[in-house]
């Protein structure tokens, strides 16, 4: 997939809105009662880039951003202020974070993920774009140094170990991280007058899987 390693400028997309979307398919039965399902696993993020721009050379900046992508021919990073690290919004990122998964002596490579939950259901997120230096891992409690008891890929939120972990020990971690995303459109509608009047573009962006 084409895909450029770049955030969208961070100052843009705040203020912006936008969430996690579920597509459900519900069927009415005869007797009333329905039955309801879905084709996706995970959750899927959609995000209006124009409502975070506050002036012209925001505008600019957007149109310079969104010619470098060709539109919505390459993917990029975006950070979501309501939803970008591991921790509380309020709190600083731990180690112990979020679970990973537990050592079997066997596997080296373990997925970083996000959980969700309430109720005790739980929805695990995979994260696929952690931002450079935020990244802690911890091995039973312990924390672990980077480049020397682990490596990070960037660009899948794959967590390697030089060893790997013990039979049962608890694999955690706490990051930032990125939204992968692109333009969900190829066409940016703007004038001075409407801006200045306190109108923005309508500038879609969705999330895309990789």
């Amino acid at each position: 997939m084409s895909f450029h390693e770049i955030r969208f400028p961070a100052s843009l997309s705040f203020g912006s809105i936008g969430g996690p979307e579920r597509r459900t398919e519900v069927v009415t039965l005869d007797n009333g009662f329905e039955e309801r399902n879905t084709p996706w696993a995970h959750s899927r993020r959609r995000y209006d880039a124009g409502l975070g721009l506050r002036s012209l050379d925001d505008v600019e900046a957007l149109i310079a951003f969104f010619e470098a992508r060709q539109g919505q021919l390459y993917g990029f990073r975006w950070k979501d202020w309501g939803d970008f690290k591991s921790s509380l919004p309020s709190g600083d990122v731990s180690p112990l974070d979020q679970p990973l998964g537990v050592g079997d002596e066997v596997a080296d490579t373990f997925q970083l993920i996000k959980c969700y939950g309430s109720a005790g259901i739980i929805y695990d997120r995979p994260i696929r774009k952690p931002v450079e230096g935020t990244v802690k891992v911890a091995v039973s409690g312990d924390p672990q140094q980077e480049s020397i008891d682990y490596d990070v890929d960037l660009t899948t939120g794959l967590v390697t170990f030089a060893h790997p972990p013990d039979v049962g020990a608890e694999i955690t971690a706490g990051f930032e991280f990125d939204v992968p995303v692109r333009f969900d459109t190829d066409r940016i509608q703007s004038s001075v007058a409407s801006f200045h009047a306190g109108d923005v573009p309508d500038v879609p962006v969705v999330e895309v899987r990789v």
